[in-house]
């Protein structure tokens, strides 16, 4: 089956980067991948002159999302790749959602910050509005990181929750590309877990059974970001996966002080699944 892939793009170096790490991580995959641009007026003080404006700004919008069609299309001679383009009047998290539901789209794939603060696009605010308010994983690469094959995945997880087998899926999906070895890696809070900890343990052992996995435990940091770049270097991790639901791990990062003023700085890029 044919994947659909959304490129939010603002032209900057950071959303063409992000595009040229899917394109390589999904190389040997048959994939629609679909550029996306928003355009908007805030604030014009009249109505005849806000329109005027945005058309220009949408005839421009258009020209650049062809010129990076084009582009896309000459530095990526693959078969398997297909690319089309979408310009939306709507707020970013808006655009985003409406066509991942009008068009099938099956991942996100993003950076992390646009070309300038002010544009606020994939600034850290806009990156968590996204992760918050999406049905759909998106996968967040950040600025200017080169493709690696990801080989190493790490799935931090508490325990405390039960995965459905459709919220493994996307984990599993991205391990077949590459053969990759699956890291589920335990915030050590108590020394043993209780009843229904073991049971979800057991249960996502299930899920995983036909691939290669290997348990880890870490301790307790007082911040978690620390405890995400300490064992993304411990164990030579390539990509972060983590689901994102009430009182989870990535819930926790993105309500850390630090993270609300500077955006979450992850060294490698990272998958965060829907609940």
């Amino acid at each position: 089956m044919k994947r659909k892939i959304l490129l939010p793009t603002d032209f900057s170096d950071n959303a063409w980067n992000a595009a040229v790490y899917a394109l390589k991580l999904y190389t040997d995959e048959e994939c629609t991948f679909y550029f996306l641009n928003t355009v908007t007026v805030a604030g014009a003080p009249f109505e005849d002159l806000s329109n005027k404006l945005l058309k220009i700004m949408e005839e421009k919008a258009i020209k650049e999302l062809l010129d990076l069609k084009a582009l896309a299309e000459r530095g990526n001679a693959n078969a398997n790749h297909d690319f089309d383009i979408i310009l939306s009047t709507d707020h970013l998290t808006k655009a985003i959602m409406d066509t991942v539901k009008k068009q099938g789209i099956n991942l996100i794939i993003m950076g992390t910050k646009g070309a300038t603060a002010a544009q606020e696009f994939f600034f850290g605010s806009n990156t968590v509005r996204v992760i918050k308010n999406t049905n759909c994983p998106v996968l967040i690469v950040p600025e200017e990181y080169d493709f690696i094959e990801p080989k190493q995945i790490a799935f931090p997880t508490d325990y405390n929750r039960f995965y459905d087998i459709k919220e493994i899926k996307p984990l599993t999906q991205l391990a077949d590309l590459y053969d990759s070895k699956i890291r589920i890696v335990h915030i050590n809070v108590k020394k043993e877990l209780n009843d229904n900890q073991d049971y979800n343990l057991i249960t996502l052992q299930s899920y995983l059974k036909a691939y290669k996995y290997s348990l880890h435990w870490m301790p307790k940091y007082a911040k978690k970001v620390v405890e995400v770049n300490d064992f993304i270097e411990e164990l030579g991790i390539d990509i972060l996966v983590m689901i994102n639901y009430k009182h989870s791990f990535i819930e926790a990062i993105i309500k850390e002080p630090v993270i609300k003023k500077l955006g979450f700085q992850s060294k490698i890029p990272f998958l965060v699944i829907p609940e």
